[in-house]
């Protein structure tokens, strides 16, 4: 049987501070995404990309924030379109696209799950746990946002009514290394699972991922993966706008990859804040393809030998 994966690009920059995540999806094609994901035998349909319409500014009693109107309207679409492709695919796949997309690729597959009877669970890959409210960013860059969002924390009035939160105890981050005090409160408050960059160097990242995805399959819930390149260590993964360093390996987040294949849960996919301005020769997206191939069922045997150089 031929699974059926859709392509959504997301040409989202405008919740990062510097312009570039807008060519993501272009790179993800130009990397050969799709051609990869047919060679692992599934049916690859490319939807093309969401557009933002005309909208008009909103302004917001926290000066810093900027480019609000056009997150609020990017949700909205992107909301819609995330539901209507979980109807039409087995996983589909959201190139990205600064993270404030996930505001609305997630809030749409909630609404998609719930419709289902089935909780979403969110897999968060992100050195940033993006916690924060309108109210609470410093930086007003609101890429730092969609977590807070799709939770249903207060001060998203503007933003299009959730259909259905996604509980903050479904949500696991991996990879955490730069949180803010306000993050840090809302993270205790919630109750979000994290394990930062030092849980994974005390006990891997075999451990935590497997007890996550027992409570999935537990709860027989839906699984979306939200993978931000800055997941990874900036030395394999220049091409982003918000580097840390110390971030997971190239090994460490292949085998999150084909253990979240094995589980057989995950539902649906993000794949955000590639920068291809800031990238070494298309590097950052060749290796964000190769992670996606193994979530599709590449294994460690099937690989050929090549040259990242």
């Amino acid at each position: 049987m031929t699974h059926c994966c859709h392509l959504i690009g997301a040409p989202v920059q405008t919740g990062a501070s510097q312009p570039g995540c807008l060519m993501g999806p272009a790179a993800f094609r130009t990397a050969g995404l799709p051609e990869t994901l047919r060679q692992l035998g599934w049916d690859v349909v490319d939807r093309g990309n969401v557009t933002l319409p005309e909208t008009a500014a909103i302004d917001h009693a926290n000066g810093a924030v900027h480019n609000l109107a056009e997150m609020v309207g990017w949700t909205r679409v992107l909301s819609q379109a995330a539901y209507d492709v979980m109807t039409a695919s087995d996983m589909p796949i959201f190139m990205g696209g600064d993270h404030s997309m996930a505001a609305g690729t997630v809030s749409g597959v909630s609404r998609y799950a719930a419709e289902q009877n089935r909780p979403l669970f969110v897999l968060w890959l992100d050195a940033h746990p993006d916690l924060h409210t309108l109210d609470s960013t410093g930086s007003g860059n609101l890429h730092g946002t969609p977590v807070a969002y799709f939770t249903g924390q207060s001060g998203f009035d503007m933003f299009p009514p959730l259909a259905a939160p996604v509980d903050p105890g479904n949500i696991c981050m991996m990879g955490i290394r730069s949180v803010d005090p306000a993050e840090h409160a809302r993270i205790k408050e919630l109750g979000i699972t994290v394990h930062d960059m030092r849980t994974l160097d005390e006990r891997g990242v075999a451990a935590p991922l497997s007890e996550f995805l027992a409570r999935v399959a537990a709860a027989n819930g839906l699984l979306h993966v939200s993978l931000d390149v800055d997941f990874l260590d900036p030395a394999i993964a220049p091409a982003v706008g918000t580097t840390v360093p110390g971030g997971a390996t190239f090994r460490e987040a292949h085998l999150i990859m084909e253990m979240l294949h094995d589980s057989g849960l995950v539902g649906s996919l993000d794949l955000v804040e590639l920068n291809p301005f800031l990238d070494e020769r298309g590097r950052t997206a060749l290796l964000m393809t190769d992670l996606t191939a193994s979530l599709f069922g590449r294994r460690v045997l099937d690989r050929m030998t090549r040259s990242f150089a």
